[in-house]
C-alpha cells in the first residue's frame, strides 16, 4: 500500500515482468498481480466470512463467503486505485516507473530513480492517498441512494471501508508508507538534506509497527469481534512496514555521498585508441585507465571491457579491440557536474561495471569504474 523507489533501471523489460502475472500497461508501465497477492486475499476472505452474518443478519454461508470474496476482490482495487495515482503522477513529473505490483496484502509502484527534489517525493507520495479517500467519499455518497440493509449496500460500504483504510493507513508518518515519503520531504525541504528526512521517517515506521502490534494485542485482550482479523492484518503489516523501513535506510546509505569525496579523485583517465587496434595493445595500454574506442568515421565504439580483453587477447592478440568493447549506452554516462548523490544512484541502479565521465561540452573527462566508488563510499574518510 505504498509507493517505492527501487534501483531498476537498468533492468531488463523482461525482468520487470518476473513479479507476477501481467494484467495491463499503462503508459507502458506493466501492472502485476504477484502470487502472493492470492494468499493474502484468501486470508482475507476466511477470516472475514464470519463477521458478514454479523453485518448482514440472516445472510446464508453461500452469501457470507460470496461477499467475503468480494471485500477482497474491492480492497485489491482499491490498492490498485492507489497505487495507479503514484504512477501517474511519477510519470507526469518525468520520474520513469519499472512496474507496479499488487502483492499479498498492498502494493508497489517501483520508480526507476529517486525523486530530485522533496516537491517531487511530496507530490508522488500524496497522490495515492488523495485517490484512495476520493474514492471512500464518493462511494460514502452513493450508500445514500442505495437501499440500506441489503448485500448491495454492504458492497458499497465495503468499498467506502477499503478505500479508506488504505488512504489513512499509508498516509501514517512512517517509512515505507506514503506518509513516511511525505514526512521525509518535509525534512528534506527544511533542512536540504535528504539523507535527515529518511531517518525521521525510518524511526516513525518503528513506531507505526509497534503502534499496530499494541492494536492487535489489544483487541484479543478486549475480545473484539474482529480480533483474529485484527490480528493477521497487524502482524502482516508490522512485518512489511518493519521490512520496508530498512531496506530504505539502507538505500540511502547506498545513495550518500560522503563528504569530502571527489569526484575527479575517483575517475581513471580516459584514453582513445582506434577501434580496430590490436586488443593486446589496447589491454596493454588500459593499465590504471579507461580506453574509450573509436572508430574510424568518429562514433565511439564503446568502452574496453578488460575481462573481455584478456579473454580475446589469449586466444587472438591481433585481433581488433572493438570486439571486446562493451556499449557505451545512455545510463552509463555520467556528466561530471552531477551531485554526487545522482551519481552515487545510478551506479546502484545501472547494470554495468564502468561509466563514462564526460564534461558540459560532452567530452570525456575519465571513467568511473563501480569498484572504485563502491571502495570510496565504504573507506572512512581522512583515508586515501
Amino acid at each position: 500500500m505504498t509507493a517505492t523507489s527501487e534501483p531498476g533501471a537498468g533492468r531488463s523489460s523482461r525482468g520487470a515482468l518476473d513479479g507476477g502475472l501481467l494484467l495491463f500497461r499503462v503508459d507502458g508501465v506493466p501492472v502485476l498481480l504477484a502470487p502472493s497477492w492470492w494468499i493474502g486475499s484468501l486470508a482475507i476472505v476466511v477470516l472475514y466470512a464470519p463477521l458478514v452474518g454479523r453485518l448482514l443478519p440472516g445472510a446464508s454461508a453461500l452469501m457470507s463467503w460470496t461477499l467475503a470474496a468480494a471485500f477482497a476482490v474491492l480492497l485489491g482495487v482499491s490498492v490498485l486505485a492507489h497505487e495507479l495515482g503514484h504512477c501517474v503522477v511519477a510519470l507526469r513529473l518525468g520520474i520513469p516507473v519499472r512496474r507496479l505490483r499488487l502483492f499479498l496484502l498492498g502494493g508497489l509502484s517501483e520508480v526507476a530513480r529517486t525523486p530530485r527534489r522533496p516537491g517531487q517525493e511530496g507530490m508522488v507520495a500524496a497522490a495515492g492517498p488523495v485517490v484512495s479517500l476520493l474514492l471512500a467519499g464518493f462511494c460514502a455518497l452513493l450508500l445514500l441512494a442505495v437501499p440500506s440493509g441489503g448485500a448491495a449496500w454492504l458492497l458499497v460500504a465495503e468499498c467506502a471501508v477499503a478505500n479508506l483504510a488504505v488512504g489513512l493507513f499509508n498516509l501514517l508518518p512512517g517509512l515505507p508508507l506514503d506518509g513516511g515519503r511525505l514526512l521525509r520531504a518535509g525534512v528534506w525541504a527544511a533542512t536540504g538534506a535528504r539523507a535527515k528526512g529518511t531517518k525521521a521517517a525510518v524511526a516513525g515506521g518503528g513506531v507505526v509497527a509497534f503502534g499496530l502490534m499494541v492494536w492487535a494485542l489489544w483487541g484479543l485482550a478486549d475480545g473484539s469481534s474482529d480480533r483474529w482479523l485484527r490480528l493477521g492484518v497487524c502482524v502482516v503489516t508490522a512485518w512489511f512496514v518493519v521490512l520496508g523501513a530498512g531496506g530504505e535506510l539502507a538505500a540511502e546509505g547506498r545513495r550518500s555521498w560522503p563528504a569530502g569525496l571527489v569526484l575527479a579523485d575517483l575517475v581513471r583517465p580516459v584514453l582513445q585508441l582506434p577501434a580496430e587496434s590490436p586488443v593486446s595493445d589496447a589491454l596493454a595500454a588500459s593499465a590504471g585507465r579507461g580506453v574509450v574506442l573509436v572508430r574510424a568515421d568518429g562514433v565511439a565504439a564503446g568502452l574496453l571491457d578488460e575481462v573481455a580483453a584478456e579473454r580475446l587477447a589469449a586466444s587472438s592478440p591481433l585481433s581488433p579491440a572493438e570486439l571486446a568493447a562493451e556499449p557505451i549506452r545512455p545510463e552509463t554516462v555520467l556528466l561530471a557536474s552531477d551531485p554526487g548523490e545522482e551519481i552515487a544512484e545510478r551506479v546502484q541502479e545501472t547494470a554495468a561495471w564502468q561509466f563514462l565521465v564526460v564534461d558540459e561540452e560532452g567530452r570525456p573527462a575519465g571513467v568511473l569504474r563501480r569498484e572504485d566508488l563502491r571502495a570510496a563510499m565504504i573507506r572512512p574518510r581522512g583515508v586515501r
